[in-house]
């Protein structure tokens, strides 16, 4: 195997945002490392690519670069980050939780909190883009210089563009616009927490594999190439939340839901909540009905026990999401793509005009076509299908 390899491509990742952290480090963190370490050992290696994202900026505004990190280094610069500290921390409050014969479900919310607690410290929204800034890091650090490196950051990845057909996607269950999409479209989403001006960086997945292609042409064989590519939309052909809102209600205003009763559903324009302040205001009322659940619950022999039950639940499934979402709905950075566009041209060098095979240009799609009539028809199918 050693000998035979030329190529490797890490894209292995989980990317729940609120994943275990021991789980997130092993694969996220120490996955790259030993990818690293495994390419050291082919004979015949020629390039390794990198998957990461786009968002191990973490809290950063503006335009943020396509720079790579240094090991240790934090998007606040509040203390350098020791990654062998971290997996060590995880190690002992395993091993504390273990000694006091903690549940399973006590050590999954425990390594859950944790994950989040150390990614919040030092600048980064969640667990899932601590852990790959710091595979960033562990890649870079610890595969030779003369083994060509390149780093991919793509955005929000949505369904294809045009292959293998327009609209393919899989992968279950949807998060970010997709899984919005859905329950709006279902009827059982009427609010949503964001900033109607925010950009929504997404990219088709078919421009996202091509750009990996054309990376891997590029750098394969070229000591001394190593380069960041963030593979996006937001500085070339930007789209915001309000757009989306407003190709949401469109599409399933013609193409309604069929429910459960057989009757299509009807949906109006969603109320945008446009600050956590707000959102937390709009959730009294529903705090409120909880506490009064509970009290009737007690005085009339837990006969409200199951409803106060149900209410608590999904109560405490908004604010973790809304917590979870937070700074993707209020993001204020656009991704330079400067490298990404050098990448682009290579496909139209030397009269070779491969741009239409190898495309990953944002500019030549027109979102709320795009949404409208590919992705939104893919998202809703590929539910049904699950």
């Amino acid at each position: 195997m050693w000998r035979e390899i030329d190529i490797i491509v890490n894209s292995a990742a989980t990317t729940n945002f609120d994943e275990r952290y021991d789980i997130a480090l092993a694969v996220n963190t120490f996955g790259a490392k030993h990818v690293a370490e495994f390419a050291l050992k082919c004979a015949n290696i020629k390039m390794l690519l990198h998957i990461s994202t786009a968002y191990v900026c973490g809290n950063m505004t503006g335009i943020i670069g396509e720079k790579a990190f240094n090991m240790g280094e934090t998007p606040n610069g509040s203390r350098e980050l020791d990654v062998n500290e971290e997996k060590l921390l995880v190690e002992e409050l395993v091993n504390e939780l273990q000694e006091k014969s903690a549940s399973q479900e006590e050590i999954n919310i425990a390594l859950k909190n944790l994950g989040l607690q150390r990614a919040r410290l030092h600048g980064w929204p969640n667990t899932y883009t601590l852990t790959k800034a710091m595979g960033e890091m562990m890649m870079q650090h610890h595969l030779k210089q003369n083994i060509p490196l390149a780093v991919m950051r793509p955005t929000i990845i949505t369904s294809t563009y045009r292959e293998p057909f327009a609209g393919w996607t899989e992968g279950f269950p949807f998060r970010t616009v997709d899984s919005i999409a859905i329950r709006y479209g279902r009827g059982r989403l009427k609010n949503f927490l964001g900033n109607p001006n925010t950009i929504l960086d997404t990219l088709p997945a078919d421009m996202v594999v091509n750009a990996m292609i054309v990376a891997i042409a590029v750098h394969a064989n070229q000591p001394n190439s190593n380069k960041i590519y963030q593979v996006g939309s937001s500085k070339k052909h930007p789209v915001t939340y309000s757009d989306l809102h407003d190709v949401l209600w469109s599409y399933f205003k013609d193409s309604p839901w069929i429910g459960e009763n057989g009757e299509p559903v009807k949906v109006h324009k969603l109320k945008i909540i446009g600050s956590m302040a707000s959102f937390n205001k709009h959730l009294r009322l529903y705090i409120l009905l909880s506490k009064v659940l509970k009290i009737a619950s007690s005085m009339f022999g837990g006969c409200f026990q199951g409803l106060h039950a149900d209410v608590d639940k999904k109560l405490n499934a908004t604010v973790r999401l809304a917590e979870l979402y937070e700074p993707y709905v209020f993001f204020k950075g656009v991704f330079d793509d400067t490298n990404t566009e050098t990448l682009r041209a290579t496909t139209s060098d030397n009269g070779a005009n491969l741009d239409n095979i190898f495309y990953f240009d944002p500019r030549c799609i027109d979102w709320e076509d795009y949404f409208k009539r590919t992705h939104f028809p893919g998202v809703v199918n590929a539910f049904k299908r699950k």
